[in-house]
């Protein structure tokens, strides 16, 4: 009994000794091929190699109501943007970016809601939009409270940038002064008398505001100013009081497809010796500007205008995606919004902090459609390129085309710091 005791203590020993043996073995250089290094990674520590955190984005956009088509183009160029920063990765830095699009319906309780989701549920790094001044103005407090950097395009009302700033607003959108500035050019000389009209919100006031500053300071007078319902389709009243005013030229600030064009012809504004200057608009109201052609004004952009390779890639690739269709007004600000966020993103090496953020696009250029953008560090404005163009008749076009006159430069442009 003693012996077969001995031999079970025998057995029990050396198979306790195997199993060290073998709890060394799997501890030491060996690895299953789950947990091999890829030959990218070398002798990388494991906290370097695992996969970064998503960069999520959240677009605010007017993808119905009154603005549809300026959210449809914003949200194109931006997707095109991200394509073109990534060279089609869609990672900067070794982190994937992901964005979402939401509807703001036009309406500034809904674009509120929108962006409370993008931020609570979503998680998102940045806010981008929107298509409406009031959507956006009703957003800003939102960007402060949660620390999130709100990249603002198309949006151009001047207290965006103005009285209503914070630190965590960049606007890649021009303002309404630097519209002012371009359109005050085009017309607005010592003695001449000028008439306005406008819809009766942010971007239509504000639109005013700078034009009468940038225009009076040229010697012109502004004898009237006529504010119209931004929802209105009628705008007969309106234009018979601007008639009334007898200027020599009326300056419409104007945004949205029921624009007030087919009226101003039909009560035959220029026949009675007023001229009509505006800022060009997106190409389907310009097919509606037919009686304008000849007419002298601005634009925010026009395919054909800006010569570089960033327009050249962005006009050949979005006739590519979308069915033969040019990129419009404000495609280009959509992809200006994504290159700005890639370009901070590289400068901070993924260091998503709103600080460090803030610290890296104060006084940031970078490359965009319309040439070299620089966001001023005082109200973080982008400093852009405006053209000063006439609308012409172009045989195989059906709408008058924005021919250039000149650019004016970023300089040239420069608003006035309002905040």
């Amino acid at each position: 009994m003693k012996k077969f005791s001995f031999r079970k203590m025998l057995f029990l020993s050396l198979l306790a000794m195997l199993m060290v043996v073998a709890a060394a073995c799997s501890s030491g250089s060996s690895t299953t091929e789950k947990e091999k290094p890829s030959s990218n990674d070398g002798d990388k520590p494991a906290e370097e190699t695992k996969a970064k955190d998503p960069i999520k984005i959240g677009v605010l956009a007017s993808l119905s109501g009154g603005l549809e088509s300026y959210g449809k183009q914003t949200t194109q160029g931006f997707e095109l943007g991200l394509e073109y920063a990534t060279d089609g990765t869609m990672e900067v830095n070794g982190h994937e970016i992901q964005f979402f699009v939401e509807d703001t319906e036009t309406k500034p309780e809904v674009a509120i809601q929108k962006a409370t989701k993008l931020i609570e549920e979503d998680g998102v790094d940045f806010l981008v939009g929107s298509s409406s001044s009031a959507d956006t103005l009703a957003v800003l407090p939102l960007a402060e409270e949660y620390e999130k950097i709100m990249i603002v395009e198309p949006a151009a009302a001047d207290s965006i940038t103005g009285a209503d700033w914070n630190e965590y607003i960049f606007r890649t959108a021009r303002n309404s002064s630097q519209d002012a500035v371009a359109g005050a050019a085009a017309i607005a000389k010592e003695g001449v008398k000028i008439a306005t009209l406008a819809p009766d919100y942010a971007f239509g006031r504000d639109g005013v505001a700078a034009f009468k500053e940038a225009a009076e300071k040229l010697g012109a007078d502004i004898i009237h100013e006529e504010y119209a319902d931004p929802a209105a389709t009628d705008f007969t009243s309106n234009i018979q009081k601007i008639i009334e005013a007898k200027p020599d030229y009326l300056f419409v600030v104007w945004a949205g497809a029921n624009s007030p064009w087919n009226q101003i012809a039909d009560m035959k504004v220029q026949e009675n010796g007023i001229k009509i200057s505006t800022g060009a608009p997106d190409i389907p109201a310009l097919a509606t500007m037919d009686a304008l052609i000849g007419m002298e004004g601005f634009t925010v952009y026009y395919h054909q205008l800006p010569k570089n390779d960033i327009n050249d890639w962005l006009v050949e690739k979005h006739k590519e995606k979308f069915n033969g269709e040019v990129p419009d007004l404000f495609t280009p600000g959509g992809m200006t919004a994504a290159l700005a966020i890639v370009e901070a993103i590289k400068k901070t090496d993924g260091d998503m902090k709103a600080d460090k953020l803030i610290k890296a696009m104060e006084g940031m250029s970078f490359d965009t459609p319309k040439g070299k953008m620089t966001f001023r560090e005082e109200d973080h404005q982008a400093l852009q390129t405006l053209y000063a163009i006439r609308l012409e008749k172009v045989d195989g076009v059906d709408y008058p085309v924005p021919v250039l006159m000149k650019e004016l430069s970023p300089e040239q442009t420069a608003p006035p710091v309002r905040n």
